[in-house]
Order: structure tokens, then sequence, then C-alpha cells
């Protein structure tokens, strides 16, 4: 593997794009071959499939440069796996067939998510080198610094609030939209956010917060508000510790009109026939929402609330953009790129954002699986 990526790095750009094309629809090709005559009966697919168990496995270590010792273990690993295919439930090939399909995403979950995480988790008990094992003296730095511990506080702030408000916000402005005259036309003016990176949000809004001082031209939208009306500015990103909240109001501001289309979409999925029988009970329009919808959009709530939690928790291009976690606004995230240079120092805070996420994540998938055994 290494060989032939070494001789593709010699060929001019325009020549390695065609020939990583061919490479990639030719193994993409023979894989699904392979899972076409795989539940196939007979001696000959049999035997195909025995092969394949065992000289795959080492025929992709050999490429990726390992030594015997592990080919040989990948192929009794086949020849086992072959095993339990050829004594399968559902018959011969079975196995074959769905290993095949789930292999190319179980492969990229696993260079792209499960070893990076495994080696963050290590690498936060190494030293910055990652030469030497220093047990908890890297999250004895998180927890032993007051700025590190404004920054997990401020994370958990943020997922306290954002989520709140945003789904506050956009589940109030479906409602009242829905079915209004020029409704398509409000809800896009509500989800153009989302189509803006959250670089392009922190700019726009560094615009509106943006302050000179009192007796200059103000270029800031709210200041120039403010001092309209013969107000002094106001340095909002650098007032402490209003400022977070300053820098909420954009994820907020982005994440609103994500909850009002997916809570939008939920609302009209309620039957009317349940609305219809609660107004002929003589509820008021308060009531049906709160007996009715809401529990009619529990789980798409539930689906706005962890998305956008997961989104506050992992937030970084926001505080980078506008402060740089400068005047006490720094977040987990943030503080993982500051430590780049101290690679265990910042594995540690990334473990510590792992903690905070895992909950959420936990509580979705319980969610789902009520919503499942529910339906």
């Amino acid at each position: 593997m290494s060989g032939f990526l070494k001789w593709l790095a010699t060929l001019p750009p325009f020549a390695q794009i065609p020939l990583v094309l061919i490479a990639f629809v030719a193994v993409a090709g023979l894989l699904i071959f392979f899972i076409e005559i795989a539940p196939r009966s007979g001696r000959l697919y049999t035997v195909i499939r025995l092969l394949v168990c065992v000289l795959a496995p080492v025929a992709i270590f050999f490429a990726l440069g390992s030594i015997w010792a592990a080919a040989i273990a990948a192929a009794v690993l086949g020849a086992v796996f072959f095993l339990l295919d050829y004594r399968s439930k559902q018959g011969a090939g079975y196995l074959f067939q769905l290993i095949g399909f789930l292999s190319p995403a179980v492969v990229l979950l696993i260079i792209g998510l499960v070893y990076p995480t495994i080696a963050t988790f290590f690498k936060a008990f190494m030293n910055s080198r990652g030469s030497r094992f220093v047990g908890f003296d890297n999250f004895v730095f998180v927890f032993g610094q007051e700025a590190n511990r404004v920054a997990i506080l401020n994370t958990i702030i943020w997922v306290l609030v954002v989520p709140a408000f945003s789904t506050v916000a956009g589940l109030a402005y479906a409602v009242f939209v829905d079915k209004a005259r020029g409704e398509k036309l409000l809800k896009a003016l509500v989800f153009m956010p989302m189509a803006i990176s959250f670089v392009g949000a922190s700019i726009i809004w560094k615009f509106v917060y943006d302050a000179n001082q009192a007796g200059q031209p103000q270029i800031g939208l709210l200041n120039g508000i403010i001092t309209f009306f013969g107000g002094q500015p106001v340095d909002f990103i650098n007032v402490a510790p209003w400022n977070n909240l300053f820098l909420m109001v954009i994820l907020i501001w982005v994440q609103t009109g994500f909850a009002m289309v997916v809570l939008s979409a939920a609302i009209k999925g309620v039957p009317a026939e349940q609305m219809e029988a609660a107004q002929l009970d003589g509820t008021n329009a308060w009531q049906r929402f709160v007996n009715v919808t809401v529990p009619g959009i529990r789980s798409s709530l539930i689906v706005v609330l962890t998305t956008i939690s997961i989104a506050s928790l992992k937030v970084f291009d926001i505080v980078q953009t506008m402060t740089g976690g400068a005047n006490g606004t720094n977040v987990l995230a943030n503080a993982v790129y500051a430590q780049k240079l101290e690679e265990g120092r910042a594995s540690a805070f990334a473990v510590i954002l792992f903690i905070l996420v895992l909950p959420i994540i936990i509580f979705n998938v319980r969610q789902m699986r009520l919503q499942k055994e529910i339906r």
C-alpha cells in the first residue's frame, strides 16, 4: 500500500485523480461481486467464500505492511468467520453479505471515530510528546487552573441555555406561523442562518456588537442605536459575564431555524382528529397545545434538544472568531485548540468533553428505544 501511494505521489495531480477513482471502483466492484454471489449454493461458491474469508484478510494485512504473524491470525479469524457463516440459520452466505455491506462503513467509523477516540483517551494520560506515562497530571492541570474551570463552567452554561432558548423560539415560531399567509417565506427567513457557517455568523454578529469609544462613529448596529438615543456605547463582547450570553445569541440565532423546521414538520403530523376532539371537549388553544400538540411532537422535541445540546457542547468557531476565549468566554472545545502543542493536556480536555456528551447520547438512544417499543 505504501509503495503504491509513493508511486502515485510521483505522478502529476491530474493523473492521480483518475487512478484513485479507478482503484476505488475496482475495489467496490469486487466487493459487490462477492456479495452478489455469496448466497448462491454449490461447491464452487462455497470454495469462493472460503478463499475470500481466508485470503482477503491476509491480503489486507500485507497491503498495510503488517507482519506474518498478524496475517496468519487474520486468516484464522477469517476461517472461523467462514464456519459461522456456513452454519448460519439464515443460510450460507448471509453473514458474508451482511459483513460485506457493513464493512465500508465500519472501516470508516473505525478509522475516523473509534481509533481516534481510543488514542485520545490514552494520550490524556501521557506527557505532551506521548513518550511517558504521567497518570492524572493532565487532569490535575485541567481542574487546577481557574481559567480551565471557567471553560468547563461556560460549556455547561451553553448546554443549559442555548438548547432551551433555541427550541422554545423554534417551537413558538412554528406554531404561530403554521398555516399563516406567507408561511413559506417567513420560515425561509428564519431558516436562512442555517445556511451560514458559524464563522460567517460570528463575523456578522461582530459587526452587530462592535464598539468604539464614546464620541467616535459607531460601526456596530447595537451601539449605533444606543448612541442615537443618547446612550453610551457598550463593549458587548468584553463585558463579563454577560459577554457569554451575547455569544450564545449567535448559536441560538443559527439553531432556531433548525428547531423550527423539525418541529413544524412534527406539528403538521399531529392527527387533526385529536385536535378536533379536544376542541369539542371545550379546551382552549393553550390547553390543546399543552395536552395534544406537545405530547404528539415529544420525540421530535427530544431530537432537537439533544442535537442542539451536542452542538453547544462542541462550540468552537463562534468563541474563537469573536473573542478567542478571552475575557472569561473560553469553552472546552476552544481549550482543546489552545493546548494544541500539548497533546496530553489537549487530550484531557477532549476526554472531559466526551464525558459531557456521553449522557446526552445515551439519553437520546434510550428515548429512541422507548419510541420503538411504543410503536
